[in-house]
């Protein structure tokens, strides 16, 4: 790289935060040019790509990081020398995807360097790089919408934001098969999700790790302002720190307690029940469905989470009547807040012998759920196997109301506090339960 770039990035390097900016904007267009073409050069560690054979490449920062500039860099500088290369660009939505990484100020238009002409076709979300080589935008809400295109290369993006992320990364990974060496990247603030997890276990995985400060580039007024309004905090250790936290604070449920009730199979079962939480809507809203199980033991064991996104009220109903054949359920218990003439008729329409007992909520979600929690403690529920996502809704409810976790509402938490509550509780008003 020139002589000049150089000089020019040691003048900033001892420059003050306050006189950085004025330096820049004195700069001719060529020079910016100059100094965004020299990337390596000024690029932190945090932003350049690891040595080795890795599959998976997880930067794991805080805001401000520079995430976005080194996904954009470092797919750019694989454009460059693949000019064959088929490249997934997958967002949290269409529209973030196309805002941040295409067209975004660190994005890959923003990084392509001096004479490098790069079409984008915004309505077909297709971006072709100089080489050759061709990227998609896509949104990991279509998960299936990466179910048939095969690619060489993957950058996602704010995987912790992915609403329906494990769908729409089990369909990347099955596509990810062009060329010796595939490789993903992925670039988050990190939020203790299921999928998050299934990434951080994974064994070909390499990780960034880094906070908001420890990039050089920032104006350090920013990042003072930054710490001394959220640091220590459980969200600035989150958003500016890049931790993973893993329990709400004031969880009724924390990840060891989950962790301790796990087992691998279940005793004999003396009665077995499925806890349904019906749509507040018939437009296809979630519908929580958990089994459970009351062993000879008398402790309760919760078998599957059944629950089911967008679906009719006769599709969840089968869905209900489907897991209840399974496990040879002798009673379903629905809540009938939601209509409780609709949900019984669907659900016998579904099957016609499925015994059904309704029962009323006279109080919220996080108040019904905080005996359950207490038997969890005293040891008296034991979950069969790992199920994420319904655990991920229990340690999102909080004591004294409140839910921290995924989704609008803990849908599979509350359809497991009517399982439980059936098999531990059953009729008593101790909950605030009145059966229909």
């Amino acid at each position: 790289m020139s002589t000049d770039v150089r000089a020019l990035l040691a003048r900033l390097a001892i420059l003050p935060a306050d006189e950085i900016g004025v330096l820049l904007r004195k700069l001719s267009p060529v020079e910016r040019r100059a100094l965004n073409d020299a990337w390596h050069l000024w690029a932190h560690a945090g932003q350049v790509a690891p040595p080795g054979d890795w599959r998976v490449w997880l930067i794991r920062a805080g805001r401000g990081f520079g995430k976005t500039r080194a996904g954009a860099e470092w797919l750019s500088a694989c454009a460059r020398t693949m000019p064959q290369a088929r490249i997934a660009l997958i967002g949290s939505s269409g529209d973030e995807a196309r805002r941040v990484m295409v067209e975004g100020a660190s994005g890959l238009l923003a990084v392509a360097r001096d004479g490098e002409a790069i079409d984008w076709a915004p309505a077909s979300g297709r971006l072709t790089f100089a080489s050759g080589a061709q990227a998609w935008v896509y949104s990991a809400e279509a998960s299936e919408s990466l179910r048939g295109p095969e690619h060489h290369l993957a950058w996602c993006d704010e995987l912790a934001k992915w609403r329906r992320g494990d769908a729409a990364w089990d369909n990347l990974l099955m596509g990810l098969r062009l060329g010796e060496r595939p490789r993903v990247l992925v670039t988050t603030t990190p939020r203790p999700t299921a999928l998050m997890r299934r990434v951080l276990a994974l064994p070909d995985l390499v990780e960034t790790r880094g906070a908001t400060r420890d990039n050089p580039h920032l104006p350090q007024s920013f990042v003072a302002a930054m710490a001394a309004q959220y640091g220590g905090t459980r969200l600035g250790r989150q958003e500016l720190d890049g931790e993973l936290i893993d329990d709400v604070e004031g969880a009724l449920w924390t990840r060891a307690t989950v962790e301790g009730c796990r087992v691998a199979v279940a005793p004999a079962l003396t009665r077995v029940v499925v806890g349904v939480d019906p749509p507040a809507s018939a437009s296809g809203d979630a519908c929580g469905i958990v089994v459970a199980g009351l062993g000879a033991d008398g402790d309760a064991y919760v078998l599957e989470d059944a629950s089911v996104a967008g679906q009719s009220p006769e599709g969840w109903a089968r869905t209900v009547a489907a897991a209840a054949a399974r496990h040879g359920a002798d009673r379903v218990v629905a809540e009938a807040n939601q209509g409780g003439d609709m949900v019984r008729s669907v659900l016998q329409a579904a099957d016609t012998a499925l015994p059904v007992r309704l029962v009323h909520a006279s109080r919220g979600k996080v108040a019904r759920a905080e005996p359950v929690a207490a038997f969890y403690e005293r040891g008296r529920v034991r979950h069969v196997g790992a199920w994420p996502a319904l655990e991920e809704e229990l340690c999102g409810l909080m004591v004294g109301g409140g839910y921290g976790g995924p989704g609008r509402s803990p849908d599979r938490a509350d359809a497991l506090v009517w399982a439980v509550t059936a098999l531990l509780v059953g009729r008593r008003g101790t909950v605030g339960v009145r059966a229909v």
